[in-house]
C-alpha cells in the first residue's frame, strides 16, 4: 500500500492589517481589502484582520490556485490586536501563533530580546 501524506495550506508569511475589517465581508470583499492594504494577494502568504472590538479575527490564505478564509473568535478577552503605526505588519510564526491564543505577540521575538541589565 502506498503512503499517502496529508495536504495541508502552506503559508510562508503571515501579514496583520491594523485597520479594522467589518466581519459580514466575505471572500471576494477580504481580497480586495488585501490588495488594497497590502498591494497584491501573494501565494503562500496570510493575511490577518480584526474588528474593532478585536475579539474577532479573520485570516486570508492565497494558496496559489485559490483563496481561504477563516473566521476566529475569542469567548472572552480580546487579540491583542496594534492601532498605531503603519498600515500592515509582518509577523513570524511564533508571533502568530500567540496571536491567535489572545496572548502579547508583541513580546515574542526581538521586542522581548534583553541586551542591557
Amino acid at each position: 500500500m502506498a503512503a499517502r501524506t496529508a495536504a495541508v495550506i502552506r503559508v510562508d508569511s503571515v501579514w496583520l492589517a491594523v485597520q479594522p475589517l467589518d466581519m459580514r465581508m466575505g471572500a471576494e470583499a477580504a481580497l480586495a481589502r488585501v490588495v488594497n492594504v497590502f498591494g497584491a494577494a501573494r501565494p503562500h502568504h496570510a493575511y490577518m484582520f480584526a474588528n474593532k472590538r478585536a475579539d474577532r479575527m479573520k485570516v486570508l490564505v492565497h494558496d496559489g490556485i485559490g483563496v481561504w478564509l477563516a473566521a476566529r473568535r475569542l469567548n472572552v478577552g480580546k487579540f491583542v490586536w496594534p492601532r498605531d503605526g503603519s498600515a500592515s505588519l509582518a509577523l513570524s510564526q511564533p508571533q502568530f501563533d500567540a496571536l491567535v491564543l489572545g496572548l502579547p505577540w508583541q513580546r515574542i521575538g526581538e521586542a522581548g530580546v534583553i541586551t542591557v541589565l
